[in-house]
């Protein structure tokens, strides 16, 4: 029942009136349904990526061609989270709005803004992984995203840097299961 009441409670964590559709740059984290270690493993500052580890990279890689409204700055693949830079750029009349394999849920999302960004990496991600997996439906992802809207040069420097340095403090992480607060 706890489980239950917890849904129902959640809220949005995307700021107030703030559009994400507008350019600017942010930093998002995703992280993997229960943060389970799907990507690979984090050995003496280094990742390396397992075979689903490589699919989220390329599909992060592959990105700004497909959705030619973001540019993609530093990221990383963890264990079970991947922490990115995304700018939106102003929007040209002619151009591709991106692939967006879950309708329903592109519908609530403005096109080209980061929720339909996200939506529709974590949905290829998704496809492809559950594919080799051989169980289709099942949850890669956790439900939304962390984002933090890069307001100048210095906060976006230290991004860069907080991005580059998290496998090297994977033991220390937030997300490392290790760290990770059970309810």
């Amino acid at each position: 029942m706890r489980g239950k009441i917890q849904i129902l409670n959640r809220h949005s964590i995307r700021l107030k009136g703030y559009n994400y559709g507008q350019p600017g740059a942010y930093f998002v984290t995703i992280c993997t349904h229960r943060r389970e270690c799907l990507f690979g493993e984090a050995v003496e500052g280094e990742v390396a990526l397992s075979t689903f580890g490589k699919i989220v990279e390329g599909e992060w890689k592959i990105s700004a061609n497909i959705r030619r409204e973001i540019e993609l700055d530093e990221f990383v693949v963890m264990p079970n989270h991947i922490h990115g830079i995304v700018s939106i750029r102003d929007h040209h009349p002619v151009g591709a709005t991106g692939r967006s394999p879950l309708h329903s849920i592109h519908r609530t999302l403005p096109p080209k803004s980061l929720g339909s960004f996200i939506a529709g990496f974590k949905s290829s991600v998704t496809k492809k992984i559950n594919h080799l997996r051989g169980i289709p439906g099942q949850p890669v992802w956790q439900r939304n995203y962390y984002e933090h809207v890069i307001r100048n040069e210095i906060d976006l420097e230290e991004t860069r840097e907080y991005i580059q340095n998290n496998p090297l403090k994977w033991l220390e992480d937030e997300n490392h299961p290790a760290n990770i607060k059970k309810s």
